[in-house]
């Protein structure tokens, strides 16, 4: 009779811990964000010690595409893509490297695996990162939903996390558009976004898009077809114009808030994806498709800087260390140019 009693008694145990684990499964978790290099990685597993100083890593970064730089925490904040979304949705994650290239963070937002992160308060959803901006405190991307399957049609998004504390912070889809490449985002929260389109021997002209969406949310088509070309990278000029640059030509075009025109630059090498913009308006452009890096200073032709770099993507300005930092996409690593 006993040897039953403490059965059933053990029963109702493992039913009640069963039970509260489920509870707290349903309830989800708290938002976290991964610890610096160290232990251990995930912060609720203990008292976090910092890896020894004598100990440098490298890596972290898994087909980047662009990259911003942290001036509070003095890093460079590069989102990874991960693998394709018909492969793993929700796979991206987001790592802080310092000046020298070494790794200060791992995985800082997506540290949990795919279905962790739906349990989440608030859920995490970070698919494929393409282009980012750091403004008002918020960390930028541009990804997308769906893109699983041809009948799976893919949206823009663009989603917002705050740089205190990684948590996601809103997002804007894009119903019409299918895909943004590169963002820029002013200091008010207007969100400047190109869509590469279509190119080969019968391309789509008016897949060529700019986009503009307010703080509020309200998306409205900035520039459409020509003179846009594959519109990749996207930045602010000193005077607060919108600056673009093609992939199927070398042009570096200078937009008025308005829209209008203003301006044609030509690059040294076609085939263009990061864009950076210096306090004197000298333009920095990569060619993904060539491999070079041109330097426009203003009122005068451009010129190559560095070259033969495997796919450099969009890039950044490490203010900290007065140096470009550029993803290589694919290649899974960075590409640093010291600026004299």
């Amino acid at each position: 009779m006993r040897r039953m009693t403490l059965a059933a008694g053990a029963a109702a145990m493992l039913m009640t811990i069963a039970a509260a684990g489920l509870a707290q499964q349903q309830a989800g978790q708290a938002f976290f964000v991964g610890n610096r290099l160290g232990l251990p990685i995930n912060p609720g597993d203990g008292a976090f010690q910092a890896m020894s100083s004598n100990v440098k890593v490298y890596g972290a970064i898994y087909s980047a595409e662009s990259c911003s730089y942290d001036a509070d925490r003095g890093v460079i904040v590069v989102p990874n893509r991960g693998v394709a979304q018909n492969v793993q949705t929700n796979n991206g994650w987001v790592s802080f490297i310092n000046h020298d290239g070494s790794v200060h963070t791992a995985r800082w937002i997506g540290i949990q695996t795919p279905d962790q992160r739906t349990a989440l308060k608030p859920p995490l959803v970070l698919n494929e990162p393409l282009g980012s901006d750091i403004a008002g405190g918020m960390l930028y991307v541009a990804d997308r939903d769906g893109g699983t399957a041809p009948s799976d049609p893919a949206v823009s998004v663009v989603r917002r996390f705050n740089m205190k504390t990684g948590a996601p912070a809103g997002e804007t889809r894009v119903e019409r558009s299918t895909g943004f490449n590169d963002i820029e985002v002013a200091d008010d929260g207007t969100i400047y976004a190109t869509q590469t389109g279509t190119g080969g021997q019968t391309p789509d002209p008016m897949s060529w898009q700019v986009w503009k969406i307010t703080p509020d949310g309200n998306a409205s088509m900035f520039v459409q077809g020509a003179p846009l070309r594959q519109p990749n990278g996207i930045a602010f000029d000193p005077q607060g114009n919108i600056v673009v640059i093609n992939i199927g030509t070398a042009d570096v075009l200078t937009f008025s808030p308005a829209g209008q025109l203003l301006k044609t630059e030509t690059a040294v090498q076609p085939g263009n994806d990061g864009l950076v913009i210096m306090k004197d308006g000298t333009k920095y452009v990569s060619s993904v498709q060539n491999g070079g890096v041109s330097r426009i200073r203003p009122g005068r032709p451009a010129e190559l800087i560095a070259q033969n770099i495997p796919n450099p993507a969009s890039m950044c300005y490490d203010a900290g260390a007065n140096q470009l930092v550029i993803p290589m996409n694919a290649n899974n690593g960075l590409a640093f140019i010291p600026l004299r």
